[in-house]
């Protein structure tokens, strides 16, 4: 194979790496002994290290001033149907997120003793699903990657989850599965009108925004709206929003840490770039009419979660409330369609992703050791965990959005753009910030802090040195995106830019007036 075939296939190759992996893991791996499993879990971190090492060539090719998609790779497929794929200022972020995390995911996996090799073809064809999503230029291409993810983590969460695993598993498959099918449906109206799945053709063709009557119901801003809702209710669950978030706590507190880390960190961000890859640019008048509702849908989402998580007693169900209140910045900063609220989204997400990922690793390393995420069943832990005390506070911080750290930029960023679009939004909104703070801090002076005086706790030991290594690259990217956040907004600022422009003007030539920010603004 030439270099220039190499380079030209490169999305594929990084997509279906894990997938190629997870086949070699199943044909050649034998033995269920202490032995076998060491040799799947290595084997599965190098494979996705390597895959992690090939996606560093695509973001090297990657221009952020052309606002189109790049490296594109497209072929005949079946039916008639196209297998294409490339990247953009949207998508790239979220790829290279991807194929970070899922090596510290595997490493953090290291005590998984039970079916070692099939945990770890789980988690390779989760990765090749997830990538699937964020680089996929076809409708049909997109919607396999997107309902196949729920497969692998159905599997992780109901057969190495907690005591209520299948009530949990079933839990998510249902509602994301639900959701879906509303947008299926969309799928199918798009391609009778525009006549193509190609997502690049269907982002310039204008859907009708013409009102009219359904069993005696106006419909303001026609198919747009219709289409616009059906997308929503498969996005709104995955990402999730309030009220359909319920979910979510029960899959975190069931799921292994690994499956918790990649929940938070990966898979609920499809819903936020299904936001941006396809209501914003393709539904703009849709987008527009309902905008208010997301809103204040939103800001709700981060006062009520962030309150349920002050009485929660269970770690992990905490982190999980924290994480819906995150995301409900992510919704309000794409929906205030302006310039500061979609970069603060998009870097939303990217940080949530190394924060939450952390924060649930947290849990983990004393779950481990005590096997209970009941908040009161720890305390005084500084006193024999010192550094795990210092990252755990580390994480804690950028949660709550320290400055200086990643979580500082994103809140601000979405806060700035929501402001410029409805003040009210933006009060309730940053309440959440003060909220966040004190359901943060109670944590962590209930695991943390005061005296030692439970017995169990007194043999306890401190981070080892895989897990202390598992922690340094999650560190290190939220302090270096938190003090030069700029390595991220200039890959993504043009595109941004793009999206915001042509949304106002298919706004403006749809002759809906209202809150049209000046583009750059």
């Amino acid at each position: 194979m030439q270099v220039a075939e190499i380079v030209y296939f490169l999305r594929s190759i990084v997509t279906f790496t894990p997938a190629v992996s997870a086949l070699i893991l199943l044909l050649v791996a034998r033995g269920n002994d202490r032995a076998a499993g060491l040799v799947a879990k290595r084997f599965a971190l190098f494979a996705t290290g390597v895959t992690f090492f090939v996606s560093l060539f695509i973001i090297a090719q990657f221009d952020p001033e052309n606002t189109g998609f790049q490296m594109v790779e497209e072929t005949e497929w079946i039916m008639g149907l196209k297998y294409k794929l490339g990247v953009d200022g949207i998508s790239i972020l979220f790829v290279l997120l991807t194929t970070f995390m899922m090596p510290i995911v595997v490493w953090a996996s290291w005590g998984i003793e039970v079916r070692v090799k099939e945990y770890m073809i789980a988690f390779l064809l989760l990765e090749t699903l997830m990538l699937g999503v964020f680089m996929a230029l076809d409708l049909v291409l997109f919607y396999l990657f997107f309902e196949a993810g729920l497969i692998p983590m159905f599997l992780i969460i109901g057969i190495w989850g907690g005591s209520n695993r299948v009530y949990a598993s079933f839990k998510f498959f249902l509602y994301t599965l639900l959701g879906s099918v509303l947008m299926l449906i969309a799928m199918v109206v798009m391609f009778s009108e525009a006549g193509t799945t190609d997502i690049e053709a269907l982002i310039l063709h204008q859907f009708s925004f013409v009102d009219f009557n359904l069993l005696g119901f106006p419909i303001v801003g026609g198919v747009q709206t219709l289409l616009f809702l059906a997308f929503f209710a498969s996005f709104a669950v995955k990402i999730p929003m309030w009220p359909v978030h319920t979910w979510l706590p029960d899959a975190h507190v069931q799921a292994p840490t690994a499956g918790s880390v990649v929940l938070a960190a990966i898979l609920l961000k499809m819903g936020g770039y299904g936001f941006l890859r396809f209501s914003l640019p393709m539904f703009p008048v849709g987008s527009y009419i309902l905008t208010d509702f997301i809103l204040w849908l939103s800001a709700i989402a981060i006062v009520y979660t962030s309150l349920v998580a002050l009485v929660q007693n269970d770690m992990k169900k905490l982190i999980a409330y924290s994480s819906v209140a995150h995301m409900g910045y992510v919704t309000i900063g794409i929906f205030a369609a302006n310039r500061q609220g979609i970069d603060g989204a998009i870097f939303q997400m990217l940080s949530h992703g190394f924060i939450s990922g952390a924060l649930f690793l947290c849990v983990g390393v004393i779950y481990d050791r005590m096997h209970t995420r009941e908040i009161d069943a720890y305390g005084g832990l500084v006193n024999r965990m010192p550094a795990y005390a210092l990252v755990f506070m580390f994480f804690t911080m950028a949660n709550v959005g320290l400055p200086g750290t990643s979580g500082f930029v994103g809140e601000f960023l979405t806060l700035v753009g929501i402001f410029k679009v409805n003040t009210w939004v933006a009060l309730v909104a940053t309440s959440g910030v003060v909220l966040s703070a004190a359901y943060a801090l109670w944590l962590y002076r209930r695991v943390m802090m005061g005296d030692l005086i439970k017995e169990a706790l007194r043999t306890i030991q401190d981070m080892s040195i895989r897990e202390r290594a598992v922690f340094t690259p999650l560190i290190l990217m939220t302090l270096i995106l938190g003090v030069y956040p700029v390595l991220a907004l200039d890959l993504i600022g043009p595109s941004v830019q793009t999206l915001v422009e042509n949304y106002n003007t298919a706004i403006s030539v749809a002759g809906v007036s209202g809150n049209i920010m000046i583009a750059g603004q």
